[in-house]
């Protein structure tokens, strides 16, 4: 076997990509066809580290993507094995295609098929769900931070319509560092929810911030009551 081209490792400090348990036990015992299984993995991936609501991958965005293209065609060149697996993908279930015209063309967007997805569909084609500028041709980053939304899927749990909201908010309002030391402290602390890692972003905001905890004042290490009256809410239970 050569070692050409042998993969060398992970890194120490390596992200991880939250792929749905039904997908190993319903979905790929089932998967025959390469092309349709590197697809729907590189969606995993890519709809895992998109920032926005609701999250979609376009067909563009995969069509220009030259990492995926040559592990899928022969040259990297052909749209054949592309539209092949997408279209069995599709057909499986994993993901839901919409179609879009607009007046700059027509896009493919493909979402997971989950409930929180299917509701977004629903919403666009009413027209609740604008989606403006998201639409747009840019190949998936190869390496980037954790976001907000990858580290609540990471820590707490699944994303809902309302608490996308609340991230995005928090993400406009607040320094990524920040966002990402307040997920840490409450794994620290083991309080995950959003509630208290908005408690703790909220008091960096009012109080500030040294080295990823809450500045405290002199008064405030003197005086243990005025302690407990001000931040007893963050060891409280939800």
């Amino acid at each position: 076997m050569s070692t050409e081209n042998s993969f060398t490792g992970f890194p120490e400090k390596t992200e991880y990509t939250s792929i749905p348990n039904p997908f190993f036990s319903s979905i790929l015992p089932q998967i025959r066809d390469l092309p349709e299984l590197k697809i729907t993995l590189y969606i995993f991936w890519a709809l895992y580290r998109k920032k926005s609501y609701p999250r979609f991958i376009t067909y563009s965005e995969l069509r220009g993507d030259q990492s995926l293209m040559s592990g899928i065609t022969n040259d990297g060149s052909s749209d054949e094995d592309l539209q092949h697996g997408l279209e069995a993908a599709v057909a499986r279930g994993t993901f839901l295609r919409l179609h879009l015209e607009s007046d700059e063309g027509s896009e493919e967007l493909y979402f997971l098929n989950a409930e929180q997805d299917r509701r977004a569909i629903e919403q666009i084609e009413s027209g609740r769900i604008k989606l403006g500028g998201m639409i747009k041709i840019e190949p998936a980053p190869i390496k980037e931070s954790a976001n907000i939304f990858s580290l609540y899927e990471q820590h707490i749990g699944l994303l809902n319509p309302i608490i996308a909201d609340d991230l995005k908010y928090a993400e406009n309002r607040f320094p990524a560092s920040w966002i990402e030391d307040a997920f840490k402290e409450s794994v620290r602390m083991n309080k995950r929810s959003w509630r208290y890692i908005n408690t703790i972003l909220e008091r960096w905001a009012a109080q500030g911030k040294d080295d990823g905890r809450i500045r405290e004042n002199p008064q405030t290490d003197s005086d243990p009551k005025e302690y407990i009256r001000r931040f007893g809410h963050l060891t409280k239970r939800d």
